[in-house]
C-alpha cells in the first residue's frame, strides 16, 4: 500500500514545490541585490557622530607641548605628583588574590560574584537595613556605575507599568552621559533646576518647584553625594524636604552613587540620603560605582540595586524583579568581569582591609579638601575679582568654578590649562606643584575679562 501510494503521487505536485522554491530563491536574490521596495543598508547612510567632548579635551591636553600644562578634565584621582594612585589596600588585596592557589578564570554567575554583591548591598544600605533583612533588595554586579545606570534605565523602560512611560528628570546640570543612557532606552527626559549660577550653590527653591509640578509618578535621578559636575550637595534637612514632596507626588527615586566615601571620607555620611529614603519606605533603585573610591577605574566594577517597598509580598515581588534583571543582564553582557569584584570583595569582607580602605579614602578626600582650601586662599590673597567661597563649600572631585566659556577658552589657549567649557574642574588635577600657577592663570583671565 505504501509503495502504491508513493508511486501515485501526481507529477504536478512535485512540479509545484519546485516552482515555489524557485520563486523564493528569486525573491531572496532580488532582496540581496536590492529592490525599489526594500531599502538596503549601506554605511553611506550613517552620519558621523560628534567626538565625546571630555575625551577630546583629554587628547588635546596630551598633544599640548607646554611643560606647564594642567589637566583638570577627566574625573580620576591623581596624587600630589599628578600620577595615578593605586590604593595601598588594593595592592594588598591584589597580592592576596594572585597568590591564592584556587584562583581561576571561570565565568561568574549572571548576577555577579555573590560575596561582592552582598557586601555592596551592606555598604550602600547599611548592614542592618530593613530592606536587606526583609529580602527586598535585588543586586547585580555591573560594568561600573555606567552599566548600573544603564541596567536600571533598561529595566524601567521595559517594566514600568505607566503608559506612556513616565518622564525621567535629570538635574541641570548633570553627568553628560546620563542623557545618552536614558534616551537610548527610549525614556523621555526633562530637567529640574539644581545649580544657581549667581550663588554658585544649590537652587533649592527651583528644585522643589520642579518636583511639585512634575507629573505624578515621574522618575527622578538623584546624586547621592558629590554631585557631578557641580560639587554642590543637599543638606540632610533638604533631603528630608525632597522626600516629602516625592512621597506626595509618588515620584520614583533613582540614586546614582559614584563617590561614597570619596566625597567626605565617611562612608555612612555619603550614603545618608539613600538610607533615609529606604527608611521612609520608598521603592527605588541605586547605581553604585567602585571606580573612584577604590581606584578601580579600568576594572569597571559596579552594582545595581533595586529596592522594593515594604509589604507582605515584597520579597516575592523582588524575586520577580531579579528574574527580569537576570534576563536583561544575560542578553547584554551575559556575566560581569571578575577581577575588580574580587578585589572589592576581598576588602569589603575583611575587617582589617576594610579599616585600611577607610584610611585610604580619608587620604584621597583629604587631599582634595586641601586643594580646595589652597585654591580659595590663593585667589583671595591675590584679590581676584569675585567671591571664591564656593570652592570650599562644594565637595567631592569636581568644582563648578563659575568661569565662563570665554574665560575657559583663554585659559586653554594662553595658559595650557584644560577644563570643560562650562568651567567645571577636577580638583584631583591640582597639586602643590601647579596650584600657584593655576591661581595665577585664573586671576589673570578673570581680571582681563571683568
Amino acid at each position: 500500500m505504501s509503495s502504491s501510494s508513493s508511486s501515485s503521487t501526481p507529477p504536478s505536485s512535485t512540479s509545484s514545490f519546485a516552482s515555489t522554491a524557485k520563486s523564493r530563491l528569486a525573491s531572496l536574490a532580488s532582496h540581496i541585490m536590492g529592490s525599489p521596495s526594500a531599502p538596503v543598508f549601506s554605511t553611506a547612510v550613517v552620519p558621523s557622530a560628534p567626538e565625546d567632548p571630555l575625551f577630546g579635551l583629554a587628547q588635546a591636553y596630551r598633544n599640548d607641548p607646554s611643560d606647564k600644562k594642567v589637566d583638570l578634565v577627566i574625573g580620576a584621582y591623581r596624587d600630589d605628583n599628578a600620577k595615578p594612585w593605586v590604593l595601598p589596600v588594593v595592592k594588598k588585596a591584589d597580592d592576596l588574590i594572585r597568590s591564592d592557589p584556587n584562583l581561576n578564570h571561570e565565568y561568574l554567575p549572571i548576577k555577579g560574584l555573590a560575596d561582592y554583591t552582598t557586601a555592596a548591598q551592606k555598604l550602600i544600605l547599611g548592614a542592618s537595613s530593613p530592606a536587606i533583612t526583609d529580602s527586598r533588595v535585588s543586586t547585580f554586579q555591573t560594568i561600573s556605575g555606567t552599566g548600573a545606570v544603564h541596567l536600571g534605565a533598561l529595566f524601567l523602560s521595559k517594566f514600568h507599568p505607566a503608559s506612556p512611560k513616565p518622564t525621567l528628570y535629570l538635574s541641570n546640570p548633570t553627568w553628560a552621559n546620563h542623557h545618552q543612557i536614558f534616551s537610548n532606552v527610549g525614556l523621555k527626559l526633562a530637567n529640574y533646576p539644581y545649580f544657581d549660577a549667581n550663588t554658585k550653590g544649590l537652587d533649592f527653591d527651583g528644585l522643589l518647584g520642579a518636583l511639585k509640578t512634575a507629573d505624578k509618578g515621574s522618575i527622578i535621578l538623584l546624586h547621592a553625594c558629590a554631585h557631578n559636575p557641580t560639587g554642590v550637595d543637599l543638606t540632610q534637612d533638604q533631603w528630608k524636604e525632597v522626600a516629602v514632596i516625592m512621597r506626595e507626588r509618588a515620584h520614583f527615586p533613582f540614586f546614582d552613587c559614584a563617590y561614597q566615601g570619596f566625597a567626605s571620607g565617611d562612608l555612612s555620611r555619603d550614603a545618608w540620603a539613600i538610607r533615609y529614603f529606604v527608611e521612609q519606605g520608598f521603592e527605588l533603585c541605586i547605581a553604585q560605582s567602585f571606580a573612584k573610591n577604590f581606584g578601580l577605574y579600568g576594572e569597571r566594577t559596579g552594582a545595581f540595586h533595586f529596592v522594593s517597598a515594604p509589604g507582605s509580598d515584597a520579597s516575592s515581588a523582588n524575586a520577580h524583579v531579579a528574574s527580569q534583571l537576570a534576563i536583561l543582564q544575560r542578553s547584554e553582557i551575559s556575566n560581569p568581569p571578575a577581577y575588580g569584584a574580587r578585589i572589592a570583595s576581598k576588602v569589603l569582607n575583611d575587617p582589617e582591609l576594610f579599616s585600611q580602605w577607610e584610611e585610604d579614602l580619608r587620604t584621597m578626600s583629604g587631599r582634595i579638601a586641601e586643594m580646595r582650601s589652597g585654591l580659595r586662599q590663593r585667589l583671595e590673597q591675590r584679590g581676584t575679582p569675585g567671591s571664591w567661597e564656593h570652592i570650599t563649600k562644594q565637595i567631592g572631585m569636581f568644582s563648578f568654578t563659575g568661569l565662563s566659556e570665554a574665560q575657559v577658552k583663554v585659559l586653554r589657549e594662553k595658559w595650557a590649562v584644560y577644563m570643560t567649557k562650562n568651567g567645571r574642574i577636577s580638583m584631583a588635577g591640582l597639586n602643590t606643584h601647579n596650584l600657584d600657577y593655576f591661581a595665577e592663570a585664573v586671576d589673570s583671565v578673570v581680571r582681563e575679562t571683568s
